[in-house]
């Protein structure tokens, strides 16, 4: 084993000795990568045997909630959402098996030590003596989780916060973002660096920077309006990131994403059709959208028709229906959720996010700003039930319940 453990047995006082980031020896906590800053997640809040655990942005939800309990040489970390233990799948002492929530049995696979390192900790499998981390060392968010040798790599660091505290998004050691507490509201619109045509779409895999340079549809890839069977001009491959790009007139059908993929520093003029839609088919997928903003959208900015999450940050947005809707007639019924913080929403504007709470969707904000707006006409959250293909999704509400719709009236600023 590398390093001290810090185990049951190293236990003074009800704390753990021996390091710089003590924790109560029992209790809730988020454990946030030492890379990244994300916190590990049970992607979609599911409560099934076998979902590959995931990190994502710290958000305080139950489902990166873990409670720390002793059990054999070190804990049982247990989900808050759902009631089961962090396992390694088939109880394998093989490097890039996946870490998953299992029902709770006391198995030494379901058995973690914290091991200090410097002011973070490995979290070490006591079957396979082998460490907590993401797949291919990633720090996007969405990156799997499974355990690999013990190595000085930043992935495989931890820290643990208390699950009351304010969520952080920033790593204790070695930093790699800038601290994100009350974050400057996004404003202003770039100047594209010319223009170029696009006549059939442009597949995206890797990364892919724009230099901010306008692209817009032409020929028959459609003229921006609502048919539905317009193409798009970027589709993102699982895994892809578009950044530093201008979606200009007409739009098409914006970008679509066939997994999880970021779109960073991307703007639409006008928007056409969608903005964005996310596709794909795995429920720990997360589409990320840091920075840029729309204008113009006669209907939906963001649409969500796969399952997984859609993280909506440092954006904003003027003169449209639906900042993000979650589909309420597509083919298949996933559970979808979306997460909003420090956004700008410019009246008129009609719903921040539309979900279907029959299927168990969610939205969370925070640090929403409502400028233009002085009679509070624009819905935060609007409810709907969903219904199958063919059909017409039905409102049954809005309005913040703790459950579905998540955020309190500090959240949200008019201006």
């Amino acid at each position: 084993m590398i390093g001290t453990v810090v185990g049951v047995a190293a236990l003074v006082g009800g704390v753990f000795a021996g390091v710089s980031n003590a924790a109560p020896s029992a209790g809730a906590y988020r454990i946030v990568n030492g890379a990244s800053g994300l916190c590990l997640t049970v992607p979609g809040s599911s409560g099934s045997d076998g979902v590959q655990l995931t990190v994502a942005a710290c958000n305080g939800a139950s489902n990166q909630t873990w409670n720390l309990s002793a059990q054999g040489s070190g804990f049982r970390l247990t989900a808050g959402n759902s009631g089961k233990c962090a396992g390694v799948a088939g109880a394998s002492t093989s490097a890039g098996k996946a870490v998953q929530q299992e029902s709770c049995t006391g198995a030494s696979s379901q058995t973690w030590e914290l091991t200090a390192s410097g002011s973070n900790y490995r979290v070490v499998n006591a079957n396979s003596d082998k460490c907590l981390n993401t797949k291919d060392n990633s720090t996007s968010s969405g990156a799997l989780v499974q355990q690999n040798s013990c190595d000085s790599v930043s992935t495989k660091q931890w820290t643990l916060q208390p699950a009351g505290s304010q969520p952080s998004s920033t790593p204790t050691v070695t930093p790699t973002k800038s601290p994100t507490t009350n974050p400057t509201p996004p404003s202003g619109w770039p100047s594209p660096n010319g223009s170029q045509a696009v006549t059939s779409t442009i597949s995206v895999s890797g990364t892919m920077d724009g230099g901010l340079k306008r692209y817009y549809a032409s020929g028959d890839m459609g003229d921006g309006g609502q048919s539905e069977s317009q193409d798009p001009i970027f589709e993102l491959a699982n895994g892809a990131t578009l950044k530093n790009v201008v979606i200009g007139s007409p739009g098409a059908d914006g970008i679509h994403c066939l997994g999880s993929c970021t779109l960073q520093n991307v703007w639409w003029e006008d928007v056409g059709e969608d903005a964005a839609t996310l596709l794909g088919s795995s429920s720990s997928q997360v589409m990320t959208i840091d920075g840029g903003g729309a204008k113009s959208a006669s209907d939906k900015v963001f649409q969500h028709n796969g399952p997984g999450t859609m993280v909506i940050k440092n954006f904003q947005v003027d003169n449209f229906g639906k900042l993000y809707r979650a589909c309420g007639n597509c083919t298949n019924s996933y559970q979808r959720h979306v997460q909003m913080s420090n956004i700008v929403a410019t009246y008129p504007g009609k719903v921040l996010a539309g979900i279907n709470t029959n299927w168990g969707d969610t939205a969370r904000f925070s640090n929403i700003t409502i400028k233009n707006d002085p009679n509070h006409k624009m819905i935060v959250c609007l409810k709907y039930k969903g219904v199958p293909k063919g059909s017409e999704p039905t409102e049954i509400g809005s309005g913040a319940d703790g459950t579905n719709c998540i955020y309190s009236s500090s959240d949200i600023h008019y201006q």
